[in-house]
């Protein structure tokens, strides 16, 4: 474990305004959270350090206990948003170091909280930042849970855990797709396939259902991986989130050879509606869905 202590004359929070969202809401029964618009947090997962989280100090809510970094979303700001910002001011996580993997949301109806898991892309060194932190520290996973954790994240981690070993990729295969929509695609193969790769680009950057993947939390930014063959390998489109393949030959041998290729291939959705494809990639241990599974999606 590496841990950042205090020192002094390290800069704290800047004090001004409180956001409208820097307050409790209290539960019919009693219960009361912090953050009227919900609260955000950010587990950052570093390959070889583990997991970051903070030592809470002991007069903070659920004291001397470590939690991830985070805090109550500000007004109209998305808790993907709060996540990050809170991080980088109770923990000075740089900007773009981290790449969102999925989000897991607790809604109590009256307040959420969203966890949003990330891999740091680039390595960093934690700064406190803030009054209520003791300590900062990368905590390999297995020895998360010897900590004295807060209670809900206690609680979020049993879920969560299991869940960093996951890593979903989705192969497309984009003639199929295109073909099951008789939208004028023959006349310019090119054409459609941009306008299947962009709408595609939207839905990785927005996230994929988590039970349209049959996995917990609540949203995945799983990579997609898109094949073209034939005319549509002319395709312009270069969307955020898709890797776009363009087949030297068959595009069923691609999507296969893809597939095979991918670290775990049992993670692996493959996208066609072709049965002969489909029983090829079930043999490398991929989940299949048909073409309206996507447009489903895309829709």
């Amino acid at each position: 474990m590496s841990i950042v202590p205090p020192a002094p004359g390290e800069p704290r929070r800047p004090h001004g305004p409180r956001d409208p969202g820097d307050a409790w809401v209290e539960t019919p029964t009693g219960e009361r959270y912090w953050g009227r618009f919900g609260a955000a947090g950010l587990l950052a997962i570093d390959p070889d350090r583990g997991v970051l989280l903070q030592h809470r100090v002991s007069w903070s809510h659920h004291g001397d206990t470590w939690a991830l970094p985070g805090g109550a979303r500000h007004q109209g700001e998305s808790a993907h948003d709060a996540a990050l910002r809170e991080s980088a001011e109770e923990a000075g996580v740089p900007a773009g170091v981290i790449a969102p993997r999925f989000v897991s949301v607790l809604d109590l109806e009256v307040w959420s909280y969203t966890t949003l898991v990330g891999d740091v892309v680039v390595p960093f060194e934690p700064v406190i930042s803030d009054p209520e932190s003791r300590a900062l520290a990368w905590v390999p996973v297995a020895e998360v849970d010897r900590l004295p954790l807060h209670p809900s994240f206690a609680e979020s981690w049993t879920m969560l855990r299991p869940l960093l070993e996951t890593r979903p990729v989705v192969v497309v295969d984009v003639a199929n797709v295109m073909g099951s929509v008789p939208d004028g695609w023959w006349r310019d193969r090119a054409g459609a396939a941009d306008r299947l790769l962009e709408r595609i680009g939207t839905l990785a950057a927005s996230g994929v259902p988590a039970s349209a993947l049959s996995l917990g939390g609540t949203r995945w930014f799983t990579p997609f991986v898109a094949v073209v063959e034939g005319q549509a390998k002319a395709v312009d489109a270069d969307p955020e989130g898709v890797v776009i393949v363009r087949a030297a030959a068959s595009g069923d041998d691609e999507i296969v050879a893809q597939t095979g290729a991918l670290a775990d291939p049992t993670a692996a959705v493959v996208v066609t509606s072709d049965r002969g494809l489909a029983e090829r990639v079930r043999a490398l241990g991929a989940t299949v869905h048909g073409a309206g599974w996507l447009l489903d999606l895309l829709a």
